[in-house]
Formats: C-alpha cells, sequence, structure tokens
C-alpha cells in the first residue's frame, strides 16, 4: 500500500479547459474546476489558463476547497531562445510556485514543436523535430543548469517528455535521462505519452523509477491511436476525438505501474491528466470514475 502521508492524488484542470484548444470547456469558470476537483475527492490540481495570476488570490481559493497546488508546466526553449531568457522565465514561475506552497516544476522543451499545431500529423510523415548532437547538448547542459537553480530554492524540475517535441519516444527520454543530472533532473513520468509513442510506458517506469519526482496518470483509447496513425492527425486532433481518458476507462494497465511506484517507495503526487472534450466527457463524472478506480487499486 502508498503511504499516504507521502503519496498525494491529484488533477489536472485539462479535462475542464485546454490551454492549447481554449474552446474546449470555454463554458467552464476556475472556481467550478476546482470545486469539482475538490467534490471527486482530489486534494491537488496543476495550473490552467484559467487559475488567478495572483497567487495569494489562488492559494486562497485553493485552501478554502482543501486544495493546493502539485506543479506547474514551464515550456523551456533552451534550443532557440539565449539560456539567460530562459532562466529568467523560470525562475520566475518557481516564484510564483514557492508563494502556493508547491515543490514541483514540469519542463517541456518547446523548441520546433508540433503538439499545438492543429493541422500537422503526429504520428505520421516525419514532422517532429530530431536533434543533433549540439542540439543535445544544449538541452542536457540547460536542463543541469534549471535543475540545480530549482534544487537550490527545494524543488524538483521533472521533465515531461510529450507527443510532438523533441523528446517523445523511449529513446530520446534514455538520452536525456543519462546526460542529466540524477540528482537535479527527474523525470515527470506520463503513461499515457509513452503509450501513444508506442513505447512500453511500465519497462520506462522500471529503468527510472528512482528518479521519477512526478507522476501523470493518463489512460489511452489505443483504437483511437490508430485512427489518428491512419488518418495523419495531429496531436490535437487526437485529443479532440478522444484519444486519451482518465484511469480505467482505455487500455493501458495501471497495476503493475502502481505496483512498481509503491516498491519503490515513491513520494509524491499522482496526478490524473485526461485532456478531453468536456463536451463529449463530463469533467466531475470522468474526475470520479478516476478517483473511484484510484481507489479500488491503490487504496489511497
Amino acid at each position: 500500500m502508498f503511504d499516504t502521508t507521502k503519496v498525494k492524488l491529484g488533477i489536472a484542470p485539462i479535462g475542464w479547459c485546454n490551454d492549447d484548444m481554449p474552446d474546449l470547456g470555454a463554458e467552464n469558470t476556475f472556481r467550478q474546476t476546482v470545486s469539482e476537483m475538490a467534490l471527486a475527492g482530489f486534494t491537488g490540481c496543476e495550473i490552467g489558463n484559467k487559475y488567478p495570476s495572483d497567487p495569494a488570490e489562488l492559494k486562497r481559493a485553493l485552501d478554502l476547497r482543501g486544495m493546493r497546488i502539485a506543479s506547474r508546466w514551464f515550456s523551456s526553449f533552451l534550443l532557440t531562445q539565449p539560456f539567460e531568457q530562459v532562466q529568467k522565465d523560470f525562475e520566475k514561475e518557481l516564484d510564483f510556485l514557492a508563494a502556493v506552497g508547491c515543490n514541483r516544476i514540469n519542463v517541456s522543451e518547446q523548441s520546433y514543436s508540433i503538439q499545438g499545431q492543429l493541422d500537422t500529423p503526429v504520428l505520421t510523415g516525419g514532422h517532429k523535430h530530431v536533434m543533433d548532437d549540439r542540439e543535445w547538448d544544449l538541452l542536457c547542459d540547460g536542463l543541469n543548469k534549471l535543475g540545480r537553480i530549482a534544487a537550490d530554492r527545494g524543488f524538483k524540475l521533472c521533465f515531461h517528455h510529450h507527443m510532438g517535441t523533441v523528446v517523445q519516444t523511449a529513446e530520446e527520454t534514455d538520452r536525456m535521462m543519462a546526460n542529466t543530472d540524477p540528482d537535479c533532473v527527474f523525470l515527470c513520468y506520463d503513461t499515457g505519452h509513452f503509450t501513444f509513442a508506442g513505447e512500453d510506458p511500465l519497462a520506462m517506469l522500471k529503468k527510472y523509477v528512482s528518479r521519477v519526482g512526478h507522476v501523470h496518470l493518463k489512460d489511452m483509447r489505443l483504437p483511437v491511436v490508430e485512427e489518428a496513425r491512419k488518418n495523419n492527425w495531429s496531436f490535437l486532433q487526437a485529443v479532440r476525438n478522444g484519444a486519451f481518458t482518465v484511469p480505467g476507462d482505455g487500455n493501458v494497465d495501471f497495476d503493475p505501474v502502481f505496483r512498481v511506484l509503491e516498491d519503490a517507495g515513491y513520494e509524491g503526487w499522482l496526478l490524473v491528466e485526461a485532456e478531453q472534450d468536456p463536451a463529449k466527457a463530463d469533467p466531475l463524472e470522468y474526475a470520479m470514475k478516476a478517483r473511484d478506480y484510484i481507489r479500488r487499486h491503490t487504496g489511497l
């Protein structure tokens, strides 16, 4: 059984409103979103585009609901921006997160990313950027520097492998992990993105469980992924058509994932993150499904 004093459950707002496609869930307000998260039984969340920009206001709203911020996405541009600019933006995010009592930050390298391009196929056509040796050095050196800055402030930098980005595959994740400092660069392990990429999420977890700093629990509807491949869909088209769902509603086997994390003594957040169209998948209903599934399969 997980230690309930060390493992917490959260959920991302992306099931209520989508940062990349703001029309999805445009009707859902911040207060409705976090209230429904709490009603479903979660105690933490990540930050979405409708959240208050004032950390005091955000913390007050979450405190009222028994919630806290688990982590936040940070888009790095280590390949295409001067490091000083990336560092400045990164430290600004750390300031905000510290003010709301958070100690995780999820970094995704967004240079050349196609994840937000509505008409660019994500699984076919070779559109994803593949880094050369110079770019790998830039990325890994930059992550080490950001990781040390984060560690010095009591944070864990958790790198988010992601469809459509320069670190999508198992091979790319392996190279990134091998060339970054294990003391200050951790993995934001995402069951859905490894599955979507055609990788084995369990094998990747077993390989890197000692460096997992944050967990995204994302289920996949593999028939929809196959449709995405067949029809040359973009990442966002796949989202709109229901490729992702909450744990227990798709094809990912979570029981061995939970066992590996539990056996390794994982400490941190288990964060449900299932970007769906809220008009097709009622956010509260699916949040409750996810919470019930996790309770039955982990005891949390």
